[in-house]
């Protein structure tokens, strides 16, 4: 793996506050939001070199979110795989179940530093949706949180705790009725209302939202680094991530991507299939365009419009992904797979019976590359994955796989009592 040869690192490139990476990335938007964007890019400037709101956000992590997160061996699995050691960073542990807390704590922060008191959100798994709805309720802001009217069905009992925190919950209605059409849902308030904040769930859309939430969730990749170091002796041979639009995969890939003995794998939603509406699988499958205010790889029809795209796990249907994910592919400095919608369940269930953990369907997607490649490896070699959230949220998934006739009777004891 060649590391640039030039004083300019990975690391550097993406946090130089010029918001390409390669060709992708860039600001698209109305000019009725480039004010508001402009003010964000000057403050995310200033927040990155100021001690005092960086010691504010690590003391707001630990105190709210409770980092550092552990970091947990897979014994049993790992002697049944034969191989590597496999290892997980359990976001999962944090408030409100996920990483997602991580930038929506930074996020928010800085806009209390910019006096807003509005914040708008998409999400689609409802894990950012519930974590901005947990932050905003905490520093006393208004929350309005866009959700595809599907996952607003299938997620419901995420959407029940962004209510019960206080914010609303806007179903959308249009489109696929997934994440894509929460963010569309979402721009558009913030067109409507540029004194709002947007607080951006993923390491996508305009200048600065893709370095910004990357620099936010990069504290995953730094507490691996000493935790692997006292556990396992050693760096990290293979760190891996589901992708989305990749806010997870940048939180744990950052702090690596200048060491050229750790292998990056990001692993994407091969859904049922490989046919267009089967799968989300944007670096696999996807062409470049422009859509929601950036540059990079997105699902595309044959006349150049938005595709339909599917996943058993809610957070992973996005019809983009980060910029910075495309331009790291290009450079062959991360590899991208796939795991279908059977594995990541599969994975789910493993990691239950053997090890005592329900993870996200999300991040079962990367535990399901993860089992494919550790028998390939030495029993000396080290794999770790980041368990970006817990699963309790895909309960009514999960379930209609594993104890269909279960779930049954429970909706029929719900509709009557």
């Amino acid at each position: 793996m060649q590391i640039i040869e030039t004083e300019t690192t990975y690391k550097s490139a993406i946090l130089n506050g010029k918001g390409h990476f390669g060709p992708y990335g860039g600001c698209y938007v109305p000019e009725v939001l480039m004010p508001a964007l402009e003010e964000m890019a000057q403050a995310f400037e200033e927040i990155q070199h100021d001690p005092i709101f960086l010691k504010e956000f690590q003391d707001t992590l630990n105190e709210i979110s409770g980092r550092p997160t552990a970091f947990t061996p897979l014994p049993r699995i790992s002697k049944r795989l034969g191989g590597a050691m496999l290892y997980m960073k359990n976001e999962g542990l944090n408030h409100t179940g996920a990483h997602k807390i991580n930038h929506c704590i930074g996020q928010a922060l800085l806009a209390k530093r910019l006096g807003k008191q509005r914040i708008i959100a998409e999400t689609g798994a409802g894990q950012h949706g519930y974590a901005t709805a947990a932050v905003c309720a905490r520093l006393g802001l208004d929350c309005t949180v866009y959700m595809g009217r599907k996952d607003y069905e299938r997620q419901r009992p995420n959407v029940y705790w962004m209510e019960l925190l206080g914010s609303k919950v806007v179903p959308v209605d249009d489109g696929s009725q997934t994440l894509n059409d929460a963010v569309i849902a979402a721009f558009k308030d913030w067109v409507a209302n540029p004194e709002s904040f947007y607080l951006l769930g993923s390491a996508v859309g305009p200048h600065p939202f893709p370095a910004m939430n990357t620099f936010f969730q990069k504290i995953v990749g730094e507490e691996i680094r000493e935790q692997c170091l006292n556990m396992a002796g050693k760096l990290p041979d293979y760190c891996i991530a589901c992708v989305g639009g990749g806010s997870n995969a940048m939180g744990i890939f950052y702090n690596f991507l200048d060491e050229a003995s750790v292998s990056l794998i990001g692993v994407e939603a091969g859904g049922k299939g490989t046919k267009p509406g089967e799968h989300a699988s944007k670096l696999k499958r996807g062409v470049e365009g422009i859509f929601e205010g950036y540059h990079s790889y997105f699902l595309q029809d044959g006349t150049g419009n938005i595709a339909a795209t599917h996943s058993v796990s809610a957070g992973l249907d996005y019809c983009g992904v980060s910029p910075i994910l495309a331009w790291l592919s290009d450079e062959g400095r991360i590899q991208f797979e796939n795991a279908s919608d059977e594995e990541a369940l599969n994975a789910v269930q493993s990691i239950a019976r053997e090890e005592g953990f329900i993870i996200a369907l999300e991040s079962a997607h990367g535990f399901a590359h993860a089992f494919k490649l550790a028998p390939t490896l030495s029993k000396e070699q080290v794999i770790v994955i980041n368990a970006s959230g817990r699963g309790e949220k895909d309960l009514f998934i999960t379930m209609r796989h594993f104890q269909e006739e279960s779930l049954l009777t429970y909706a029929k004891h719900l509709l009557n009592t």
